[in-house]
């Protein structure tokens, strides 16, 4: 019985001991926990305030050069407002070089961007073989360079694109699918571009998934009036085919050609002939928007967010911030069955296609500020 009273005593003590420190258990997260939390919150106060302080760096009015191979149609005039807009709106200046898809007169901007001193450098098509030299000497010079669709190559640059593979294929997918496979096809095509060769790789590919859909023309040029050009081309095409049924769809990979195809077909009457096409600009919504248009998708990324883009990667690696080597643009398919029935620009394509227009890409959190402060001279 001695012994059973004492086991019952001990056992006693141990539930009024587990009692004890479960209260203490409880008691002492509380307290941590407040402890945490407040030690939390200044934390979080102070990296919100300082994450949002303006680099020193970007804080005096930015010069920046924007060197282009060539400023055609409206898909580079919409990406040179996008370039303008975005740096008007962080208080600094860009100077436009235009070199007339003169690669040898590209390089001698690049040379006298680089004399300027300029802080950032931008960079619109244009080749390797003619510029990496020029871009090595800006980045030996601590300026930062951030190219768009090229094959530029060079530590320490960001290279960005419209991820040229994925609009290619979009388009063309789409034009296989209402085909079902099979028919006559005219691709509209010119070497020379990363963009363009990139594309033709897929066009490549496509080929091969789709053995029933024929190539029976091929052409193609870029020039001061390449819409135009195209468009005399196609009609020749046209009469060499004058039968319905002798050409399905037409695959454009750049809206100047698709311009120039869709307005050869409209005038011959043979709007049974499909347009497919790659880029977007407020002139070729309205031509997909017209009544019985030929051109019925195009695969798109926008001009304008391109070039805003381009500029606050610019900004951040001014800053010292770390940037990407490589960035591709997520693109989106306009299709003519989406889009309503009156006349829209781009401004309000996002109103009919999910996410177009609104890249979150290259935004750090001092940027809104310095827009503000820029907003409020």
């Amino acid at each position: 019985m001695k012994r059973l009273g004492l086991i019952l005593s001990i056992l006693l003590l141990i539930v009024l001991a587990a009692c004890t420190n479960e209260q203490d258990a409880v008691s002492t997260p509380e307290a941590s926990t407040a402890e945490s939390s407040e030690t939390t919150s200044n934390t979080g106060e102070e990296a919100s305030k300082t994450s949002s302080d303006i680099p020193k760096e970007v804080q005096k009015p930015i010069k920046i050069a924007a060197i282009m191979q060539a400023s055609l149609g409206t898909f580079s005039s919409q990406y040179v407002k996008g370039v303008e807009d975005q740096v008007e709106k962080f208080g600094g200046s860009v100077q436009v070089y235009n070199a007339d898809n003169d690669l040898s007169k590209m390089a001698t901007h690049l040379d006298t961007a680089i004399n300027q001193k300029v802080d950032a450098i931008l960079i619109d098509h244009g080749r390797a073989d003619a510029l990496e030299a020029g871009v090595k000497k800006a980045v030996d010079k601590g300026i930062p360079v951030v190219v768009f669709d090229s094959d530029i190559n060079v530590p320490g640059v960001t290279v960005i694109d419209q991820d040229d593979y994925s609009l290619a294929w979009n388009t063309l997918k789409t034009l296989a699918q209402d085909l079902n496979g099979e028919g006559n096809i005219v691709y509209v095509w010119v070497g020379g571009f990363a963009p363009m060769e990139r594309r033709n790789a897929i066009y490549e590919a496509f080929q091969e998934r789709y053995p029933e859909i024929n190539e029976i023309a091929k052409f193609g040029t870029a020039s001061a009036n390449t819409a135009l050009d195209t468009q005399t081309q196609m009609e020749t095409i046209l009469k060499q085919y004058p039968n319905k049924g002798d050409i399905d769809a037409v695959f454009a990979p750049w809206d100047e050609f698709a311009k120039g195809a869709t307005r050869a077909i409209e005038q011959a009457g043979r709007e049974e002939i499909k347009v497919y096409g790659i880029d977007m600009s407020d002139e070729d919504l309205q031509m997909m928007q017209k009544d019985n248009s030929p051109w019925l998708s195009s695969a798109a990324t926008d001009p304008a967010e391109v070039g805003r883009v381009q500029v606050r990667f610019a900004y951040q690696k001014i800053a010292g911030e770390e940037t990407p080597e490589i960035f591709s643009l997520d693109p989106h398919l306009v299709k003519q069955s989406d889009l309503p029935d009156e006349t829209i620009s781009m401004s309000e394509l996002g109103n009919y296609v999910d996410d177009w227009g609104s890249s979150d890409a290259a935004i750090s959190p001092w940027m809104e500020k310095l827009t503000q402060q820029d907003d409020s001279k």
